[in-house]
């Protein structure tokens, strides 16, 4: 009786699944690939199994021939390899599946026992959390969610993944992007020259776009964030702590419409002006901008929002000084302290995540006290652990907001001052005030009459 109870208090897991999802990868060859776009060798919960399975897992990446002979010499090879059982165990899996017609049926069957251990493993480690008490309940909601999170995305907060296993994914990005015509391994921000310098915008990355208020930074991440959900077709997130969600949606339809964005707020529209906004509507329409507007948000509370959406591609924030901490207040930390948390933490966001975050952010007086007024990495606001947390710095500068006479007349420079993926520099753009937008300065649009 007592080995009966041990057994039902096992973990769950399907031995014939596991056997049959080994046993076709030996007979059928073909069937590898397929696999190998679904599991991991973690989800496999016998150890036999999982050493079964990552030998072929190996074997796969370096394009070697697998069969229940080769795969018995590479386990001999690598030291997994027992004289008394392996090769017969080898043999019984090839015997007991007759076809690998069904795999991915197999396939399925252990994603979902080993997701039920998975979701186990956080529950016993939650439950651990609350017992022992250490930190407050809000610290413990957020470690909660980022262990059911972790699951969700099938993977371990607390597992190291070996080499081998992430070159595959790494040969497949390379040969994605040398059968790509832009050569970009980024989203496109729909400027080609910031794209150029930055390779376009990267999963997990943190990138902050700092200006002085009246630049157009808003303006510059709306373009971007309409740009990607238009060329990819990908869902992105603006959380907006300062203007309305109405604000930013009358600001997309100009910058869409071409209709200036004055008369969009006044309501003095011309007939032509209808039709163009009645094809940008069309647009806006089919992209899955998703708008939060709560100024009293946090980094947690954004991740947890972002956790629920469905093909994410991109997070926009807008701004970082404006967030709170968790639970709202600094818990008498200075704001230097509270803010560098927050950038911290909205690096941690991108990386489990696995987007490009564009986060806002303003910046000092200091350079308005310089001859030269452009931005500098030391006018990072309230905090130097910005420019630590972030992959890219990007600054907007425009000549005629301090000087009226300024040869460059609508014409803004993005700075890249941090690049963790390339070079420094400024590429320069072109800015149309009246639809809050920039774009390359190849393109020319028609003077309105």
């Amino acid at each position: 009786m007592a080995m009966e109870d041990l057994l039902i208090r096992q973990m769950p897991h399907s031995l014939e699944g596991e056997q049959a999802v080994l046993g076709s990868m030996l007979i059928d060859e073909s069937c590898v690939k397929d696999v190998m776009d679904k599991l991991r060798p973690s989800d496999f919960y016998l150890r036999q199994n999982r050493e079964i399975f990552e030998t072929i897992y190996s074997m796969f990446t370096y394009a070697r021939p697998i069969d229940g002979i080769t795969v018995c010499e590479e386990m001999q090879k690598a030291g997994t390899y027992d004289d008394q059982t392996t090769r017969s165990y080898l043999a019984q899996l090839m015997e007991i599946t007759p076809t690998s017609a069904n795999v991915m049926e197999y396939v399925a069957i252990v994603r979902d026992k080993a997701l039920l251990r998975g979701v186990a493993q956080a529950a016993a480690e939650i439950t651990a959390l609350v017992q022992e008490g250490i930190g407050e309940a809000g610290d413990i909601l957020e470690a909660a969610e980022q262990k059911v999170y972790a699951v969700r995305r099938g993977q371990s907060a607390q597992d190291m993944v070996a080499l081998r296993q992430v070159l595959p994914e790494v040969l497949d990005r390379l040969s994605e992007m040398s059968e790509s015509e832009d050569h970009l391994p980024g989203l496109s921000t729909g400027l080609s020259a910031v794209d150029q310098k930055i390779t376009g915008l990267n999963k997990s990355d943190l990138i902050l776009l700092a200006a002085r208020p009246g630049m157009g930074k808003t303006s510059f991440a709306l373009n971007i964030a309409l740009n990607v959900a238009k060329s990819t077709r990908q869902t992105v997130a603006v959380f907006s702590l300062e203007m309305s969600r109405e604000q930013l949606a009358m600001r997309l339809l100009s910058s869409e419409a071409l209709v200036e964005n004055n008369r969009l707020k006044t309501g003095s529209l011309r007939e032509t002006d209808w039709e163009k906004i009645a094809g940008a509507a069309t647009v806006l329409n089919r992209v899955d901008i998703r708008i939060d507007d709560n100024p009293m948000l946090s980094v947690a509370d954004m991740n947890a929002k972002c956790r629920r959406l469905d093909n994410l591609g991109l997070v926009v924030i807008d701004y970082l000084q404006l967030m709170t901490s968790a639970g709202g207040k600094s818990g008498g930390e200075s704001r230097q302290q509270v803010v560098s948390d927050m950038s911290r933490m909205l690096k941690i966001m991108a990386k489990e995540l696995n987007v490009p975050v564009i986060c806002l952010s303003q910046l000092s007086r200091a350079n308005e006290k310089r001859d030269d007024k452009r931005p500098m990495l030391s006018d990072l606001r309230e905090s130097g652990a910005i420019e630590q947390d972030a992959d890219i710095v990007l600054f907007l500068y425009r000549d005629d907001y301090y000087n009226e006479d300024s040869e460059k007349h609508n014409i803004a420079e993005c700075i890249v001052a941090k690049n963790r993926h390339g070079e420094t520099g400024k590429v320069e753009l072109r800015w149309m005030p009246e639809y809050t937008q920039f774009s390359t300065l190849d393109n020319r649009y028609g003077e309105e009459e």
